[in-house]
């Protein structure tokens, strides 16, 4: 059902271009920025989509988060609303930095529920390709 899932909204988002112009895998979302990712997941009856930072240093990472916050205002403009930002997460045995939203009561087992995923994910994805392409720059250096 995963598969199935991440298959159609793949698909289903398959004729947007980014805003680049470009031709995009809008799953797996290449950010070009080492430890900069754009996760979306769909767990435990909550749906998350977000901008990840897990640079190995904590220096690092934390430079990262920094700007991250300079572009506070900018990302919530784009995307017309607040987004949670949580520092020093842990996942997978190791810390990350993240920004995300998260709609909950919904399932990735039960078709029903692929609208509002869908939906979900949808303007999020968009929203933080235009963030990106307009900060991207900041990040490379």
């Amino acid at each position: 059902m995963r598969q199935q899932f991440w298959t159609a909204f793949g698909q289903y988002l398959s004729p947007i271009a980014s805003v680049t112009g470009e031709k995009i895998n809008w799953v797996n979302y290449k950010t070009g920025v080492r430890h900069i990712r754009f996760t979306m997941e769909v767990e435990n009856n909550k749906a998350v989509i977000g901008i990840e930072l897990s640079h190995p240093g904590k220096e690092s990472r934390e430079a990262a988060w920094m700007k991250l916050k300079m572009l506070r205002e900018e990302l919530e403009s784009i995307s017309g609303e607040s987004w949670q930002w949580e520092q020093d997460k842990q996942k997978d045995n190791h810390a990350v930095d993240r920004i995300c939203k998260e709609l909950t009561g919904v399932s990735i087992m039960n078709k029903a529920d692929w609208p509002a995923l869908i939906s979900f994910f949808k303007p999020r994805i968009l929203a933080l390709d235009q963030f990106w392409s307009d900060n991207k720059f900041i990040f490379e250096s």
